[in-house]
């Protein structure tokens, strides 16, 4: 135990230090991931955010499906930007900030961990009190209460003494040090996410069938784990992965593609350990683990990184875990996972790969847009990562100051737009002009087509946040024709809609995949 408590006081040390944070991927916050095709302002390569210039950023968080950013500096200080349709950075309305701006609520706090789904924030103070922002549909926000569905500042959350959290799409996991509910849940157990054994379905109306989920207001431990510590969570869109003291690892939630690591596509609506990582092969106390949208991600034994579910939009699923032999031999500190794509920090590297839309891998303008294999972020070799998340659509970095002289100088710095006092119209600015009067006719419609933007933006945000290759997003409503969960369900969603084996039949075998040469 000596040995891991001098890791946590070392990795406490790191965090206190801090460094520069960079930013890569889209920035038209309101289009990211629901509109195809080329979008104006994407950075590609990482670059510096005006407003954090020169301060110490010990810890960043976004998540699989999110279009906001959490950054918390060494000061304890809360920042966000992003996306802010349902109040999800906190600063007691719905305004799009496209700078980092501090949460002015938070202030009075040290917030030491944050994490973000969909639409809403959770963030862990010093003293181990949790607070939460955004959308409260389902209850994600564990408050204990739905009665408000939109929380744009922060309320208490009704767990304590809290030593991380993490976010799917619309639920919350609180890890604590209270013993025998070292893990508790809130929000929607529509796939068994929350790990209670119940995905707490009901038929809404009498006379057809129209299914939804109750939903979890109040945090909630898992009673099948309270024999374990559990020490590690992240979660996917609609799943949870977790480590207890031990080194095991268990997976509950949406099982399609593989992503629960179960040889299965059966939705789990309660924990189920994986069953790889056992005996000799259990994970070492500074592990690491990941968990994307259809995906999951872990270092074991010798820091060799596993990967289990959809890991590419073609080819096989990965059913169970299985090494990526392409970062074998080295060192991980820190991986996120995004939508589709990934980053990892590692030695004196930067590396990043999968499917990209808007630059958020940051090779660069002269780069590829998306990889298959990793591949190192050139313009960050030689500089140490200290942390890395992802989102939807963008990543971002943190670099240790110390020993890369002046080329954080070199990195381009984004400025942003002031959050405009407008507020709700500034998406309405951000359309092409020319298409709004190629036409008389269409110059007459505009109005009209701006409000109905508008008035649907709450239902967008519930489908179009995901890009196509995620099919599990359904926010409570239910598709009454497939039957799902627990025992009962023999197939995950995931395999029926994409035909991802079918695609990974008709193309050759690849070649021997190379990997990131280390110098």
């Amino acid at each position: 135990m000596s040995a891991a408590e001098e890791e946590k006081k070392a990795e406490g040390e790191a965090e206190v230090k801090g460094g520069e944070l960079l930013f890569c991927g889209g920035t038209c916050w309101d289009t990211l991931g629901r509109k195809k095709g080329i979008v104006d302002g994407n950075l590609v390569s990482p670059t510096r955010l005006r407003p954090l210039v020169g301060v110490s950023i010990r810890f960043v968080a976004s998540g699989c499906t999110s279009c906001h950013c959490v950054a918390l500096d060494v000061e304890g200080r809360c920042y966000t930007w992003g996306r802010n349709e349902k109040g999800q950075l906190g600063h007691g309305d719905t305004i799009q900030r496209d700078r980092p701006t501090i949460v002015s609520e938070l202030k009075k706090y040290n917030i030491v961990k944050a994490s973000s789904g969909r639409s809403h924030t959770v963030v862990v103070t010093d003293d181990g009190n949790s607070l939460a922002f955004g959308w409260n549909k389902h209850g994600q926000l564990g408050s204990g209460s739905v009665r408000n569905e939109i929380e744009a500042s922060p309320v208490r959350c009704l767990a304590t003494e809290v030593k991380t959290t993490a976010c799917g799409a619309d639920f919350t996991v609180w890890l604590s040090s209270v013993e025998g509910a070292s893990i508790l849940t809130a929000g929607l157990p529509q796939y068994g996410q929350l790990g209670h054994g119940t995905d707490n379905e009901y038929n809404t109306k009498d006379s057809s069938v129209r299914l939804a989920y109750e939903a979890q207001p109040r945090p909630k431990a898992i009673v099948t784990l309270a024999g374990e510590k559990i020490v590690k969570v992240a979660c996917g869109t609609n799943h949870t992965v977790a480590v207890d003291s031990n080194g095991c690892v268990y997976t509950w939630g949406f099982g399609g593609y593989g992503r629960l690591g179960h040889r299965e596509q059966k939705d789990e609506w309660l924990p189920r350990r994986v069953d790889i990582f056992q005996k000799h092969n259990v994970l070492p106390p500074d592990a690491i683990i990941s968990a994307g949208s259809v995906n999951s991600a872990c270092t074991a034994g010798g820091g060799q990184l596993y990967m289990w579910g959809k890991i590419k939009n073609t080819g096989d699923d990965w059913m169970y875990p299985k090494p990526l032999m392409d970062l074998s031999g080295w060192n991980i500190r820190c991986m996120d996972s995004g939508n589709m794509h990934y980053f990892v920090g590692a030695d004196t590297s930067c590396i990043s790969w999968g499917h990209a839309q808007n630059g958020e891998l940051g090779y660069g303008p002269n780069g590829q847009k998306s990889s298959a294999i990793p591949k190192k972020v050139d313009i960050l070799e030689g500089m140490h990562v200290i942390g890395v998340a992802c989102g939807m659509g963008h990543s971002m970095v943190i670099v240790d100051r110390a020993n890369i002289g002046d080329r954080l100088d070199e990195l381009d710095i984004y400025d942003g737009k002031a959050a405009a006092e407008e507020g709700s119209e500034e998406p309405k600015n951000k359309t092409p002009l020319a298409k709004q009067t190629s036409s008389k006719k269409a110059a007459k419609a505009t109005g009209k087509r701006n409000k109905s933007k508008e008035d649907s933006a709450s239902e967008d945000e519930a489908e179009g946040d995901d890009n196509s290759d995620n099919s599990d997003q359904e926010n409570g409503q239910s598709n009454p024709k497939r039957r799902r969960g627990g025992k009962a369900s023999s197939r995950g969603r995931g395999g029926a809609k994409t035909g991802g084996k079918s695609a990974g039949r008709s193309q050759a075998k690849p070649g021997k995949r190379g990997r990131p040469r280390k110098l």
